[in-house]
């Protein structure tokens, strides 16, 4: 899902810094506010294990692979606008120091990812949770639900992006794109379900959404 260079227009591009730059802003000023001795650490060790996570590809089909995105389980376990950050980090360090992702999408990378996948997933992964029981069984169901969405909204606004750039046709990309996505999403899922599971089983005082108060 990390966009290169050449493939969206300038005009979107600057769209997404913008976006992406007014985000960044307000996640920053209220981190600066509300991360304790506690959250610092847990931020710099989520954006390390997402950083790790996403370097490891696996194979989905056809000799095609996918990788861990990350950013739901940031905001399960640092809220939404931390979430942000952790992937504002991890997408910056992998643009500059790995060429993964053009310096010139780097803003829709950080949009797509970290907007979507991190802000929205976060109030996706609420909104399941406000009708799945509460339960710990539901609680699990809404961490892989808005995980596996949070793929598929992130990637299916990557294909838009391209389309809208005249790179190629949405009928072509959004299938492509969407379909393949689905797959990786369930990965995704497994893996954001598995970690939260162990992590609440172990320091659920970790949770920025606790199994405890949801059931409040």
């Amino acid at each position: 899902m990390h966009i290169p260079d050449g493939f969206v227009s300038t005009e979107l591009s600057v769209a997404a810094f913008a976006i992406s730059g007014l985000a960044a802003a307000v996640a920053l000023k209220k981190a600066g506010k509300d991360l304790g001795e506690k959250q610092v650490p847990l931020l710099g060790v989520t954006a390390a294990f997402v950083f790790a996570a996403q370097m490891m590809n696996f194979p989905v089909l056809g000799g095609t692979s996918g990788h861990f995105m990350g950013a739901v389980l940031a905001s399960v376990l640092l809220g939404p606008l931390n979430a942000f950050i952790v992937m504002l980090l991890v997408l910056s360090i992998q643009c500059f120091g790995f060429a993964d992702g053009g310096l010139t999408a780097l803003g829709l990378n950080v949009f797509n990812m970290g907007v979507i996948g991190g802000i929205i997933g976060y109030y996706m992964f609420r909104g399941i949770l406000a009708v799945s029981g509460k339960s710990k069984n539901g609680y699990a169901f809404a961490v892989g639900a808005a995980s596996w969405l949070s793929i598929m909204l992130a990637s299916s606004v990557c294909a838009f992006e391209i389309a809208l750039s005249g790179t190629a046709p949405l009928k072509v990309v959004l299938p492509a794109m969407a379909g393949i996505h689905a797959l990786i999403g369930v990965g995704e899922a497994v893996i954001t379900v598995s970690v939260v599971s162990l992590v609440a089983g172990v320091r659920p005082d970790m949770l920025h959404t606790r199994i405890a108060e949801a059931q409040a």
